[in-house]
């Protein structure tokens, strides 16, 4: 397929960061940062997308950059989208939910994505065509597909923090929701995402993340028979805010968020 080779970089990339990653996990010397969005960043965070930026300039030097902690590099119709550490307040508190996330985008489309959680010893990836995977490795591997529920009140969604809907005036449209379900958790972070992939939770969602927030998980989703928009039903990771389901839930779940009157 086109991007077989792009997704086997990403899993080397991948490997690269969980050394980075668990070496520094539950580390007692671990420095703690808050940038001027008040979110705390570890030496952790900088140092695995620095290493992720200098193999990608040595192997991919055409290609562009976006990171979370050092912005853009280059200017490409192909951008490696990074989030060195997702869920950095779990991984600064010793919780193994936490974990890189690498997503390829061709022009506006994220062609391949792999999320690499090593402290829960797993590992999530796709490619356009090639379906959605998860495992330890690219040789031990299982199918990831989306659940088959139909209707809200037997679907169980997960959500971050109700401060961020509080924030974005949708918190009564929010709880609504909640209660039209038959089973609310705040897994949070990408976690969320791949649980929909892996058909254990139907309906995953968050008000406001950034690109390097959904890249890599929207492939993952979508092979896995699911979708993935914003708030408004803007396609995979262009609404600034992310709504996943298995598909079949996916217009009642924005149909709930719409604002009363």
């Amino acid at each position: 397929m086109a991007h077989d080779d792009d997704l086997r970089f990403a899993h080397v990339l991948a490997d690269d960061a969980d050394s980075q990653t668990l070496s520094r996990f539950r580390a007692a010397d671990l420095k703690v940062d808050t940038k001027a969005d008040l979110t705390p960043v570890t030496d952790a965070d900088r140092a695995t997308e620095e290493a992720i930026r200098r193999t990608l300039t040595r192997a991919r030097p055409r290609d562009s950059i976006v990171g979370e902690e050092f912005g853009t590099d280059g200017y490409s119709s192909r951008r490696w989208v990074v989030d060195p550490i997702d869920g950095t307040k779990n991984y600064l508190r010793g919780v193994p939910v936490w974990a890189t996330l690498i997503g390829l985008m061709v022009e506006d489309q994220v062609v391949a994505g792999v999320v690499s959680a090593p402290a829960l010893n797993r590992r999530w990836w796709a490619a356009r065509g090639t379906g959605a995977w998860t495992g330890r490795s690219l040789s031990s591997a299982t199918r990831c597909r989306v659940s088959d529920v139909a209707t809200l009140d037997d679907a169980s969604l997960s959500y971050s923090e109700l401060s961020e809907w509080e924030k974005h005036g949708l918190l009564p449209e929010f709880l609504e929701l909640t209660r039209a379900c038959w089973r609310t958790r705040a897994y949070g972070d990408f976690w969320s995402y791949m649980l929909v992939a892996d058909g254990a939770v139907d309906i995953a969602m968050e008000p406001e993340l950034a690109l390097y927030d959904m890249a890599a998980l929207v492939p993952i989703v979508e092979e896995a028979g699911g979708r993935f928009t914003g708030l408004h039903g803007e396609p995979g990771p262009h609404g600034g805010s992310a709504v996943a389901t298995n598909g079949r839930l996916h217009d009642d779940v924005l149909a709930a968020l719409e604002p009363a009157g």
